[in-house]
């Protein structure tokens, strides 16, 4: 079996790499991995380290909109695992047209040719913040997609495609909507990685308005199991959230980062909230649980110390990235 990973040298992407080739899934465990990925600004070789010599690996250097890139990258493989995307919400509120050139027109690049290729299970990863903003309870997959923001609003409509591809020619399509994921490896423009790599130069970290939005947190690890379990045992057409089961909010995150880089509250600067900020994310998670058997394994309170460790201890991945 080979599995096509695109964006495989990014944060998630990367990592499902190395455990599918080191550890291996269940239904997995034999996979070869090819893997697509354009190395744009959050992209990384160095991710997939000495993977990158590992006969099992073919690493392409491509664009998911390239039709011939994407061809050649499905050659001899049955499983597509779908994480090629602009992710970062605050460039989408400054210029979304990357958004919807990568996340939707890639996507239906990846889906007609994954269709020609006749695979036999394609996960589209999204997000749950196609949901958009949630007061009180949590999302079931049946909750209507209200995305709020241009990033929101790409993978809601790369998921509308990806969907119309199960009905319309029964592409064994499965789409995955996990929380808010952190590990090693992340791009340092994103919150936690970003706090991190501030406190441990001694700088100032910038928090949002008060601090009070909600956040449910997942490890990376857990995140990449269940996309696992979603790719050889989900059900073609179905929706799949992947939550962490611990919600916080922004505060009680800057908090917990200050203390484990033994830095306090004179080290954040409060700014303006971003433009239509989502309040609070919360994903009802008992489907994969139910149906694939899924539970997280990485507490949050280990996953953050672990997290800011690898940070500590890799500065020479993440210095050359931090622009200002």
């Amino acid at each position: 079996m080979r599995v096509l990973v695109t964006g495989g040298a990014g944060f998630i992407g990367s990592h499902f790499v190395r455990c599918l080739l080191g550890k291996g899934y269940p239904g997995l465990e034999d996979a070869r991995v090819t893997v697509l990925d354009k190395i744009t600004y959050a992209g990384d070789r160095r991710n997939l380290g000495p993977l990158l010599d590992d006969p099992r690996l073919r690493f392409l250097r491509g664009d998911v909109c390239d039709a011939a890139a994407v061809r050649e990258a499905l050659r001899d493989c049955s499983v597509v695992v779908h994480f090629a995307a602009e992710s970062h919400v605050d460039r989408s509120v400054a210029d979304a047209g990357d958004f919807v050139r990568t996340n939707v027109l890639g996507t239906g690049v990846l889906l007609q040719e994954a269709l020609e290729a006749k695979v036999d299970s394609f996960v589209m990863l999204s997000t749950d913040e196609v949901y958009g903003s949630i007061a009180s309870g949590s999302w079931d997959e049946d909750f209507p997609l209200r995305p709020n923001s241009p990033y929101s609003a790409s993978k809601a409509s790369a998921e509308l495609l990806a969907r119309s591809f199960h009905r319309t020619h029964g592409l064994p399509v499965r789409i995955a909507r996990p929380s808010n994921t952190y590990g090693p490896h992340q791009f340092p423009e994103k919150v936690i990685p970003l706090f991190v790599t501030r406190l441990l130069d001694g700088r100032k970290i910038p928090l949002y308005g008060d601090g009070s939005h909600v956040r449910e947190w997942i490890h990376v690890d857990d995140h990449c199991r269940a996309l696992a379990l979603i790719a050889v045992n989900g059900r073609p057409g179905e929706a799949y959230n992947i939550g962490g089961g611990k919600e916080i909010s922004n505060r009680e995150l800057t908090e917990m980062l200050l203390e484990l880089s033994s830095a306090d509250w004179s080290s954040v600067l409060h700014v303006a909230d971003r433009k239509g900020h989502d309040f609070r994310y919360s994903v009802d998670a008992g489907k994969i649980c139910g149906e694939l058997g899924f539970t997280p394994s990485v507490d949050i309170a280990t996953g953050m110390a672990d997290t800011v460790r690898w940070y500590a201890e890799n500065r020479h991945w993440w210095e050359p990235l931090v622009r200002d």
